[in-house]
């Protein structure tokens, strides 16, 4: 039987007497690709806090290679060759590559001095051997976001990791720039790398992993090879039970033909070349389209962020000009941007602030009314099933998917009329994924109308009225749910431009 290349055995940690994880054990071997699975609050982030020294383990050990090792701080992980490469991309956009992967280790000359030549020198040596497309000198904003998660790679590898880990490493790519990973995957597969591959796509694991371990409630459940499971029994493995999927179901209320927000011609500097829709009340309109397409610009410039350079927005048959957000959420708009963690949320403040953040004037007399606020906070919380021990908590602490709620809870507490979702479900687990999806057909069924922007076919299929498609910044076709007969078909129409 093959030894594991890295084995956490029994791993133990607690938090204010509560434990997290309850003796886990996880392996690895060298040169496999290991996909780390589970709900939010599973234990998952914990267990690779303490593989890469973030958290110390209260019981348990780790051992690299065969050997007892002891990780406590970062540097420690560093020294046994463990690297991490977070969702959020850590690097500098005005630097070059070469500075970006040697940042706070620049070789030195012998008076001292940063050795650039050195740096471009050993960064061109590095992406040759990673058979990757990019130059030393390029500056990193001018890349595309594909080739910043190859820098990052390539920034891990440079200090000689063994063992590389990959937290939702697609999340910002495109079909295309997300084959260039895989490919580049099986290149470090090949090199002897082993990577634990932590995502929420089903479809990704599938494809690319060898063996699957899930955790649920801070313990392990499951491991087994890729080939053994189906994405049903993943479901089921991480939920507990059997959970509904994501099929269109007939709704409790309908939408009626009164439009509450209409969209002529909308244009703007960045990617919005004449946008024309409406939206009707109590409505769920799926937006389908590539990255690119200008999805998300649309939703911007209909909430104050870009400028609109050209064509008319009424709401409730009024036209309306939207120059600020503070415009936008007066005319009763809502916006739950694609990056909760920097434009949905300030992390560092309080569940119970983040919530009532656009709600502030409702609970002000000259002074915040702190008792009425209170009262709002667990309300939503309460509404919401967001898990968290209390409303005092720091939001930065909560799961992705709690975070999220979070995010519609500062929203609904305001009472917005028109609702808009960029990617709502990304990042999140299949648990959170079901709650959401079922969030938005109540919301519709109580006459919010709602703009669904999402990647997911499946999520589109299951909750839209309408669907349309967006291609170089415009809606090019549009679709009334019962005429798309599966997702291959709405595939096609995306890609059909």
């Amino acid at each position: 039987m093959e030894t594991p290349f890295l084995e956490m055995r029994d791993i133990s940690k607690s938090f204010n007497g509560i434990k997290v994880l309850d003796n886990v054990h996880f392996e690895l071997k060298k040169g496999e690709v290991h996909a780390l699975m589970g709900g939010n609050g599973a234990g998952k982030s914990t267990l690779m806090k303490i593989l890469t020294g973030v958290y110390e383990l209260d019981a348990g050990q780790i051992y690299i290679n065969g050997s007892e090792v002891q990780i406590k701080t970062p540097t420690d992980a560093e020294k046994n060759g463990v690297s991490m490469i977070f969702q959020e991309f850590s690097l500098i956009p005005t630097l070059t590559v070469a500075q970006n992967i040697f940042l706070s280790r620049e070789p030195k000359t012998a008076m001292g001095f940063i050795d650039d030549k050195k740096c471009v020198k050993l960064t061109k040596q590095l992406l040759e051997e990673l058979d990757v497309d990019i130059k030393p000198n390029d500056v990193v904003a001018d890349l595309g976001v594909g080739y910043w998660q190859m820098t990052e790679i390539a920034k891990a590898l440079s200090k000689e990791t063994k063992i590389l880990i990959m937290d939702e490493p697609t999340s910002s790519l495109t079909k295309r720039e997300t084959e260039v990973l895989f490919e580049f995957i099986g290149r470090l597969k090949q090199k002897g790398i082993s990577i634990i591959y932590i995502s929420h796509r089903m479809d990704e694991i599938f494809q690319i992993c060898d063996r699957i371990t899930i955790m649920g409630d801070g313990r392990h459940i499951i491991t087994a090879e890729t080939s053994q499971l189906d994405m049903d029994s993943v479901i089921q493995h991480i939920a507990g039970k059997n959970l509904e999927k994501f099929e269109w179901k007939e709704r409790k209320g309908k939408s009626n033909e009164t439009v509450i927000l209409q969209v002529d011609n909308l244009q703007t500097n960045n990617r919005v070349n004449g946008v024309n829709f409406k939206l009707k009340h109590g409505e769920v309109l799926g937006i389908a389209g590539l990255m690119g397409s200008g999805r998300t610009e649309t939703m911007r410039a209909l909430f104050g962020i870009d400028p609109v350079t050209g064509g008319d927005i009424y709401i409730k048959g009024q036209k309306t000009v939207i120059r600020s957000p503070q415009d936008a959420i007066r005319s009763g708009l809502a916006l739950v941007p694609e990056d909760r963690r920097v434009q949905g949320l300030i992390l560092d403040l309080q569940v119970k602030d983040n919530i009532l953040l656009p709600s502030l004037s409702k609970i002000t007399n000259v002074l915040v009314n702190d008792k009425k606020g209170n009262e709002i906070s667990e309300e939503w919380v309460k509404k919401l099933n967001i898990k968290t021990d209390s409303i005092n908590k720091t939001s930065r602490l909560l799961s992705g998917g709690n975070q999220q709620k979070i995010v519609f809870a500062k929203w609904l507490a305001n009472s917005p009329d028109i609702i808009m979702l960029d990617e709502p479900t990304i990042g999140i687990d299949i648990r959170a994924k079901v709650e959401i999806i079922d969030m938005v057909r109540d919301l519709a069924d109580e006459g919010k109308s709602i703009l669904l922007i999402s990647s997911e076919m499946t999520e589109l299929l299951a909750v839209s009225d309408r669907i349309l498609v967006f291609h170089d910044g415009k809606v090019v076709k549009e679709f009334m749910r019962e005429d798309i007969k599966s997702e291959e078909d709405l595939q096609h129409a995306i890609q059909g431009f």
